[in-house]
């Protein structure tokens, strides 16, 4: 008899998905001491377009487990005794960790501006220089990886050579058929050690070899690797600046908003003390 009756409560749940969701003694589908499970629960977790049979199975399973979880939890919580109340007091300060930190998150997006100024943002790279030594080296240049059967390599070899834009618009147009990998980034740096990685030849020392090599030439039997070094920064030296721009933005950011939460706070504080909402036993700390 029992087991009918869920039967028939789970048919009407799955025939009432598309009604209200609204919380009242016909919502409820199952009681555990004190605790609930609703039919707008289970409904709203029921995956679309499964079959009927299915969705009795899926909502069957879903209130077996929560009632499992919730004779687990009265069981735990009769038998826990003084852990209970660390358990209490740390889910008390957690929850007022997450109360604090969501607010003062929608505090910063609502009143702080985000805008740096250039100036800014030049000042704090010159007094801050030692915060952007590199710990790696950086390239500007081009890089080809090419089918070693593709036509006209030779040709390719003398044009990634070259800076002339003839031979830039020749290499951009070959490599949309040929190439395998076409990287163009004379106008920005990137880390000598990424393009690498695309090549399969070992470089102990990266500073010696960007010293000794400005063109790379690298064949094995499926594929030749073509890498022009314009311009290069060693390892150890100054970032440049339009390279430290993006790390330079986040923590000016993070030193606003530092700042802006510590003065919202030391506000909070001191117009409770003048407004009398803070009563000290002691000494005055303030």
């Amino acid at each position: 008899m029992k087991s009918c009756f869920i039967f028939i409560a789970f048919v009407s749940l799955l025939c009432s998905c598309k009604g209200s969701h609204s919380v009242d003694d016909t919502n409820v589908l199952v009681k555990v001491k004190d605790r609930t499970l609703f039919r707008s629960d289970i409904e709203s977790v029921i995956p679309r377009g499964i079959s009927s049979t299915d969705s009795l199975l899926f909502a069957e399973n879903l209130v077996k487990k929560w009632v499992k979880d919730a004779l687990v939890y009265d069981v735990a919580l009769r038998n826990l005794g003084e852990e209970k109340t660390e358990i209490d007091k740390l889910v008390e300060e957690y929850r007022h960790s997450l109360i604090r930190y969501r607010y003062q998150e929608k505090l910063v997006k609502e009143r702080l501006s985000v805008n740096i100024r250039e100036s800014e943002k030049l000042n704090y790279y010159e007094e801050n220089q030692k915060k952007f030594v590199l710990d790696k080296s950086l390239i500007k240049g081009l890089f080809l990886k090419v089918p070693a059967d593709a036509p006209g390599l030779s040709e390719v070899k003398k044009w990634y050579r070259s800076n002339s834009e003839s031979s830039l618009e020749r290499i951009e147009k070959y490599s949309i058929q040929n190439a395998l990998i076409y990287e163009y980034f004379y106008d920005r740096w990137v880390d000598f050690d990424d393009v690498m990685d695309n090549i399969p030849m070992h470089v102990s020392n990266a500073n010696s070899f960007l010293k000794a090599n400005k063109y790379v030439e690298f064949a094995d039997s499926a594929y030749c690797y073509l890498l022009n070094i314009q311009e290069y920064i060693l390892s150890g030296s100054v970032a440049p600046y339009d390279y430290a721009e993006s790390q330079i933005v986040d923590m000016l950011l993070n030193q606003k908003k530092v700042d802006f939460l510590r003065d919202f706070e030391n506000d909070l504080y001191n117009n409770a003390i003048r407004r009398g909402e803070v009563l000290f036993n002691s000494a005055d700390p303030h």
